[in-house]
């Protein structure tokens, strides 16, 4: 029987759960540290994290809040969460398995939400941000971190291409022009925003989604025969790693605008 998206990420990342827990890309980054940085000393605040994956965000936050919820579609990643979390004495941490675009949690329920590297796997990106809204109380801080588009077309092209081939579970990259467009009509109002770029070591970011040998030979074939004005913008190396945009989105909910269901 065909999945649906929902239940073919929760499968796919469930098995996945033990490679993102030691992942060095998801396990530091000067966009954790900015995350940490900005709630030290605020240890009555009750944080989500959304789309916690291995929990890397979680794991940095604990300490500083009073109180974080960790939600994933897959039960394997919420188990290593819990374990890990249990292991390093955190014992303010609490999981729970949903969708980003149909949160559980009453309106203005925390003080903070916080997603990193998740949305592009959302099925309704739109439904995903106007959630984190509506749970987030009026002034609240939101961050979001995720791997954004280029601008230009051709490049987004080849971008997309290789990332739904490595991973079936991917639905879009967007440009940070349409985050920021998003976040407002989601009921945000911007902060800031932070680019920064990460090099991805073409082995190990197979490895960790386990792409079928025939989408890996596909992938070096577009990276290969990519006009020079894709290879030049993604740097591509000899081995077919690659430098791939990042961005941070701080922003607060807008106390004026109260997002609904």
């Amino acid at each position: 029987m065909t999945q649906n998206h929902h239940e073919l990420v929760a499968a796919e990342y469930g098995g996945r759960a033990a490679e993102y827990l030691e992942s060095a890309v998801h396990a530091s980054g000067e966009d954790l540290d900015q995350i940490e940085t900005a709630l030290r000393g605020n240890g009555a605040l009750r944080a989500l994290d959304l789309g916690c994956g291995g929990g890397h965000v979680t794991y940095r936050i604990a300490p500083h809040v009073g109180r974080i919820v960790a939600v994933d579609l897959a039960d394997e990643m919420l188990a290593v969460v819990r374990e890990t979390s249990a292991s390093r004495g955190l014992r303010n941490v609490e999981v729970l398995r949903s969708a980003a675009e149909d949160l559980p949690f009453d309106e203005a329920a925390f003080d903070v939400v916080l997603s990193r590297f998740s949305a592009h796997h959302w099925l309704d990106f739109d439904a995903g941000l106007k959630e984190a809204a509506r749970v987030l109380a009026p002034g609240g801080r939101a961050t979001f971190v995720d791997s954004t588009a280029p601008h230009a077309a051709l490049v987004d092209t080849y971008l997309q291409s290789i990332e739904v081939l490595r991973d079936g579970t991917h639905v879009r990259n967007r440009t940070a022009a349409e985050w920021i467009a998003s976040l407002s009509r989601a009921g945000f109002d911007m902060i800031s925003t932070t680019p920064r770029r990460i090099r991805i070591d073409f082995d190990s970011w197979l490895r960790r989604t386990r792409t079928p040998a025939p989408h890996a030979q596909a992938i070096r074939s577009l990276l290969a025969a990519a006009p020079a004005e894709v290879r030049s913008y993604l740097a591509v190396e000899a081995d077919g790693s690659f430098m791939l945009d990042t961005m941070t989105f701080e922003a607060v909910r807008g106390v004026r605008r109260a997002p609904s269901r």
